[in-house]
């Protein structure tokens, strides 16, 4: 299991003629946007003065340059006017590669179509989530201050964690005599012995991770364990350990935490509000599955995973699966 770090990201007018303007799916989600924006109706003049660079017959316009602009994240005022020359040596790349597409009728390849679809049912799905998020009430202060409160592992007593992880190839009946080893070790180099003088299979990493970066499942089990304590977890092929090398507090402020916490509730309460909503359309919806499909079809809605367990001793039961999760919040 890997502790690496994981990072908790409009539709347009319907087109009556075959859409010609993609190569792949990323190409088409780019087209069909840029296609919303430039389909706008407007007098002749007023395109004519947003119109870029005409490339053969076709034309690229101010707007789709804007499109794209809006898009890059980090972007300084100062460079707005570099950008804008690069993206639109790249929009003039991609034109001729469009033309070029169209020439040998690859608007017509069933994969290429299948492509354009999949991208206009996905920029229709996020404009559907957007407008349903739009609706949703910001985190007022003192809702974030009881966030702040209630978290105190993730921010007043916020730690930085060295952790090692061991996954052991192990079965059933090998689970307790591991564990009794693993109590009596007194260092995880000791205890990678006794599995190697034992034969058991295993596979080990380390990194050092901030409260933030671990998961939230398990961050309470995890911010409760005292530096050389361990925690292990059954897998489907044996063990995962988890020990607490060292770590060191490192509090985060509840004036700095805010726009994180303000990020994390809104995002929050927009997932539960499309997921009520979409529950809301499935009952209304006739869905009927076919064929292969018909028996066993699945839940619309799967439970939520319980949290870890406050931990009662030096060596704990995680879900394993939790470890290799990020919580998603940054500071």
């Amino acid at each position: 299991m890997n502790l690496t770090k994981m990072h908790l990201p409009p539709p347009r007018p319907q087109q009556t003629q075959p859409i010609r303007r993609s190569l792949t799916a990323t190409a088409a989600a780019s087209l069909i946007a840029i296609l919303a924006l430039t389909g706008c109706g407007g007098s002749k003049a007023e395109k004519a003065s947003q119109t870029a660079v005409k490339v053969n017959k076709e034309e690229i316009t101010v707007h789709q340059i804007n499109f794209v602009m809006q898009r890059q994240q980090g972007l300084k005022p100062e460079q707005a006017e570099a950008a804008s020359k690069q993206i639109l040596e790249r929009l003039i790349d991609q034109e001729l590669a469009v033309q070029k597409a169209a020439e040998l009728k690859l608007d017509r390849d069933p994969s290429v179509v299948q492509q354009i679809e999949n991208a206009k049912r996905e920029i229709l799905a996020r404009a559907y989530v957007d407008r349903i998020g739009e609706t949703v009430a910001k985190p007022s202060a003192a809702e974030l201050s009881q966030y702040y409160n209630a978290k105190p592992a993730l921010f007043k007593d916020r730690r930085i964690f060295s952790l090692q992880e061991i996954s052991i190839e192990a079965k059933p009946e090998q689970a307790q005599q591991i564990r009794a080893k693993l109590q009596a070790a007194k260092s995880m180099a000791e205890f990678a012995d006794y599995l190697k003088a034992n034969e058991f299979r295993f596979t080990g990493n380390q990194a050092v991770r901030a409260a933030e970066q671990l998961p939230m499942a398990g961050l309470d089990a995890i911010a409760a364990m005292k530096d050389g304590d361990s925690a292990v977890s059954q897998t489907a092929t044996g063990l995962n350990v988890l020990f607490l090398v060292s770590s060191r507090l490192q509090p985060v402020a509840e004036p700095q935490a805010r726009q994180a916490i303000e990020t994390f509730l809104s995002n929050q309460r927009k997932g539960e509000l499309v997921q009520k909503d979409i529950k809301a359309l499935r009952t209304a919806a006739q869905i009927q599955y076919v064929g292969k499909f018909k028996e066993g079809a699945a839940e619309p809605a799967q439970a939520a995973a319980p949290a870890a367990p406050p931990p009662t001793s030096s060596t704990n039961d995680l879900d394993a699966s939790a470890i290799s999760k990020g919580m998603g919040i940054k500071q």
